[in-house]
């Protein structure tokens, strides 16, 4: 961690806690509005390791060549995920999010072939079904973001055969989230519309808020939340 990352870590630590205590929707788009600016530099004081570890994993199990492949950034926020893509030869990159400020951030950077407003949970992706070859969605499936009934939407546009990762944290707080999602997940799993490739745990998710947030006390994990990384594989009779 740079000096400059140490100092501003306390603020930063006092920010990530806030938004993880709003639960409404409407709110959390405006915190992320007023986020955008600083985000980038915030999450790096916050050793967010989420949308390397995600792609890390989608990389590894994607079937033919990446500069061909179709991508879809679901909740792309300032296009952290996208960098790490194009640094996997995923160069054919398209992002939605629900925030202006934050698609206004990434648009300056150029890394998306296309990027679009969607607030996903109360509008539909804006892309036919079965459009892309991998779908990931890093760090917004938590309370007050995406909502597990936006699942099956993702599958929606994934070709059949195509990879969907997905994220989510498993500190003390968001796990009656994060069984919401897992129930959603396996449910459509037994329905046999994709099959699960790998869950992943990760120790060292991003800086915790709080020692309670550990789950374990700060010592125990480092002062690190723990969050799990799943990847699924949409079935090709689909």
């Amino acid at each position: 961690m740079t000096q400059e990352e140490a100092g501003r870590l306390p603020q930063v630590l006092a920010r990530v806690g806030t938004s993880h205590g709003i639960t409404d929707l409407a709110c959390k788009l405006r915190f992320y509005d007023d986020w955008a600016p600083e985000y980038d530099q915030d999450v790096a004081a916050l050793k967010y390791r989420a949308p390397r570890l995600a792609v890390d994993c989608l990389s590894r199990a994607f079937r033919g060549s990446p500069h061909d492949a179709l991508i879809l950034d679901v909740a792309c926020g300032t296009g952290l995920v996208a960098v790490e893509l194009q640094a996997r030869g995923f160069l054919q990159v398209q992002g939605v999010d629900g925030s202006p400020e934050m698609l206004k951030q990434v648009r300056a950077r150029g890394l998306y072939h296309h990027l679009s407003p969607c607030t996903l949970g109360q509008e539909p992706l804006p892309d036919p079904e079965g459009t892309f070859d991998a779908v990931i969605i890093v760090g917004a499936l938590s309370e007050g973001q995406v909502p597990c009934s936006a699942i099956p939407e993702l599958l929606r546009v994934t070709k059949p055969g195509g990879l969907v990762c997905l994220t989510t944290r498993t500190n003390p707080s968001n796990l009656p989230y994060k069984e919401t999602l897992e129930a959603t997940l396996d449910s459509l799993e037994r329905a046999g519309v994709w099959e699960c490739l790998v869950t992943q745990p990760v120790d060292h998710w991003e800086l915790a808020t709080s020692e309670q947030e550990t789950g374990l006390g700060t010592c125990a994990n480092d002062g690190f939340i723990s969050g799990i990384i799943y990847l699924y594989r949409k079935q090709e009779t689909v």
